[in-house]
């Protein structure tokens, strides 16, 4: 029966859009859409400072440490009786999607984008928006739940001094996964703005940890890459940097840059229109890129510094290039509201024009420089082809799908239909037999590993080619390794690891996650990697039976039972290990997928950088960084499983 009729069509008005669809507008409802509620109007009061309206910028994390306010001594938002809508102008601007004062350019010559849908944005999804706006000796303000009016604009203070916009927030709980802001990334956000504006002063109150940051650094974007190469721990390849800014551009285009090759292994390339990060890059870091690379192939080919024998790709060029890129635009266009990547097709010919010549002739006029930059790409080129080498060999034993290819210890399941098959890569032989009793036979495969696997972060090539437990995970898997990876060979769209429930079986499977994330990348991304939770402690209440996985889930259930039944005395077994559990409470617990519960393993765009950071400071070579990492979080160990 079709029942489709126009009943069925329903018309979203004013904010209803933002709060039906939320991830429209900021990404999603984790833990970045929450904090780009923040940098939408952390971004509105750095256009007032930047187009020259305000001196001032204070941040504050309020004490609940789920509401914020954002406070600067610009021109106040206007409060006058918009000549259209006959609404005050603030109410327009909070409740009315692409309202705003930067479509002209008349009011600012740049900013942080132009789709006037920021603070609406921001209201719609709050439980409370205070805004007190202070002009013409006046001090206004209205609030606001989940978009909505609940006051009408009204004067607070009839004399006041001075002028400037506050706006105070509160997310829906409703709404995000959680409200709880994260200080520390608040203060890294912030003094970012301060790096990429050097006459820009922030003040960060984190009422939350008793903290007061200011921020302002006047050496700017230069400032800037030193912290970062500092940070990252990386040693530059040549003592000075290049640094251009290029104004008055085509198309009111300005852009500032600042680089330097390090001896890292791997490119970092950060780069902001007005300010806002684009994580995702664009046309502009693209220009940047096609700039870089032209102009040092060009300085390597004028001075002979190529074996003709060895072939350079730009990724070679490229390899430990640090470098900061700022441009400044009348009208950016963003892909998406969340503003992560540039689509300017102009940008990129207009970066690349600007930065290229200027390049190429200050590594002329550096030899030094530009000799020990053209040895780090022959030296990325060489040990690109030692690795495409030490890969091939590897493919070579992984390649085809045959059973008769498959590790002997590998229980494979009966079915060949790669979307419904699971492969557990299971810690030790004992756990392994259990899993293999407790497993459903048809789609799911049990792959035993003997002990801790290598950790592929701190070892070279040959190692990773001679190591049997990693072969093995690559026989069973039958899709590759490295950068030709074929995820339509791939035999199992589950890769779960089963580890114990301890620390050993936490470092076990970091050494995994460490494994995939640098040599099979695609398999995070493509969502198959998947943790198993199976339970470290058996607690028995009369004639029920729950699993613990830790020591607070442990705590949580001996609370809960004692409140509904004061009386009882639970029993509670620790297991030792997974060879511990009977097969059929390995079953039960972790294996069934009606019952068990899984953790997907992925890496959030906004948290790549970070990512890549964690793992080469917690498992590379360089132990100073583990040791730091781990003074500074020790107060947060409350027992060690040793």
């Amino acid at each position: 029966m079709n029942n489709y009729t126009g009943e069925n069509i329903q018309v979203l008005e004013g904010l209803e859009p933002v709060r039906k669809r939320p991830g429209m507008y900021i990404g999603g409802t984790g833990k970045a859409g929450l904090h780009h509620l923040l940098w939408e109007i952390v971004d509105n009061a750095v256009d007032e400072a930047t187009n020259g309206y305000a001196t001032q910028i204070e941040v504050t994390l309020h004490k609940d440490g789920k509401s914020c306010s954002v406070s600067d001594n610009g021109r106040g938002i206007p409060v006058d009786i918009h000549p259209i809508k006959k609404v005050p102008t603030l109410e327009l601007i909070l409740t009315t999607l692409h309202a705003g004062g930067k479509f002209d350019g008349s009011n600012y010559i740049t900013s942080g984008g132009l789709h006037g849908v920021g603070s609406s944005v921001v209201n719609a999804l709050s439980e409370e928006l205070i805004a007190t706006i202070k002009r013409d000796g006046k001090t206004y303000q209205q609030i606001f739940t989940k978009g909505v009016p609940i006051t009408k604009l009204k004067v607070i203070n009839p004399n006041s001094r001075g002028s400037g916009t506050t706006i105070q927030f509160r997310p829906d709980e409703d709404i995000f996964e959680t409200t709880t802001f994260d200080a520390a990334l608040i203060a890294e956000n912030l003094e970012t703005k301060t790096y990429l504006n050097k006459t820009l002063k922030i003040l960060f109150k984190d009422e939350v940890n008793g903290k007061r940051h200011e921020f302002h650094h006047e050496g700017g974007i230069r400032e800037f890459l030193t912290h970062t190469i500092g940070k990252d721990k990386a040693r530059p390849v040549h003592t000075e940097q290049f640094a251009l800014a290029q104004s008055d551009l085509v198309s009111g285009l300005r852009a500032e840059l600042v680089l330097q090759w390090t001896e890292s292994p791997r490119e970092s390339i950060k780069s902001y229109v007005n300010g806002i990060p684009t994580s995702d890059g664009g046309t502009h870091e693209a220009g940047l890129k096609d700039g870089v690379v032209k102009a040092v192939r060009a300085y390597m080919e004028t001075h002979n510094l190529t074996d003709k024998r060895l072939e350079i790709s730009a990724d070679d060029i490229r390899e430990g290039l640090f470098a900061i890129l700022n441009v400044f635009m009348t009208d950016p266009q963003f892909q998406g509201q969340t503003k992560d990547k540039l689509n300017n097709p102009e940008a990129r010919s207009l970066v690349n024009n600007a930065f290229r010549l200027e390049l190429e002739q200050w590594l002329n006029a550096h030899p030094s420089f530009g000799d020990a930059i053209a040895a780090r790409v022959v030296q990325a080129a060489k040990a690109r082809l030692a690795s495409r080498t030490a890969v091939q060999a590897v493919r070579a034993k992984s390649v085809g799908s045959s059973r008769l290819a498959l590790p002997g210890k590998l229980a494979d399941c009966s079915s060949k239909k790669p979307d419904e098959c699971e492969l557990f890569i299971v810690e030790g032989d004992s756990a392994g037999g259990s899993a293999k009793q407790g497993r459903d036979r048809k789609f799911q495969a049990i792959l035993p590993l003997r002990g801790k696997v290598l950790n592929t972060e701190q070892a070279n090539a040959k190692k990773l080619t001679d190591n049997k437990e990693l072969n093995n995970i690559l026989l069973a898997l039958g899709c590759g390794i490295g950068d030709k990876m074929d995820l339509s060979n791939l035999r199992y769209h589950k890769i779960i690891l089963l580890m114990d429930a301890d620390s050993d079986g936490h470092h076990i499977a970091t050494l995994l996650l460490t494994f995939f994330y640098r040599h099979m990348r695609a398999l995070i991304d493509g969502g198959y990697v998947y943790i198993a939770q199976p339970p470290l402690y058996r607690v028995d209440v009369g004639k029920e039976t729950f699993w613990a996985l830790d020591d607070t889930d442990r705590e949580r259930i001996l609370r809960e039972q004692k409140k509904a039944k004061p009386r009882a005395n639970p029993e509670i077994q620790r297991f030792k290990g997974l060879g511990e559990m009977m097969p059929q409470t390995l079953k039960e617990t972790t294996l069934d997928p009606d019952k068990r519960r899984l953790l997907r393993v992925s890496i959030p765009d906004t948290e790549r950088l970070r990512t890549e950071q964690v793992i080469t400071d917690l498992m590379g070579k360089d132990a100073s960084a583990r040791y730091r990492f781990i003074m500074e979080n020790a107060e947060e160990a409350e027992e060690l499983d040793v």
